[in-house]
């Protein structure tokens, strides 16, 4: 499924609401929560923060869909298509960075 997709599902579900969208920066404030706790669960696995044992368990997948998530109502709030801008980062960090990273030798 394209993210379109998944922007026209969120916001046909959100617009079932009085307010379906947040304030831009009470989106962002959100995002950087959501950034946060996968820094968290980042720092438990290769960082030196020793988890303690009383905290949940670690769910990488679910902090990714929860900032995914937020992306997309950000940029549903802004009419912002995200196939296109996504497409538009590819394409401008292939030919940006075509020459700029060491590339795999091929075995002739």
């Amino acid at each position: 499924m394209s993210i379109k997709k998944y922007q026209d599902e969120i916001d046909q579900w959100l617009k079932g609401f009085e307010k379906p969208y947040w304030a831009p920066l009470s989106q962002l404030a959100r995002m950087v929560e959501e950034i946060g706790e996968l820094s968290r669960i980042l720092n438990h696995k290769y960082g030196d923060k020793v988890k303690k044992e009383t905290e949940k368990p670690d769910d990488i997948e679910d902090e990714l869909g929860d900032i995914l998530f937020t992306v997309i109502c950000l940029a549903n709030s802004e009419g912002i298509n995200l196939d296109e801008a996504l497409n538009k980062v590819i394409n401008k960090s292939k030919t940006r960075d075509a020459d700029r990273f060491d590339k795999k030798k091929l075995n002739t």
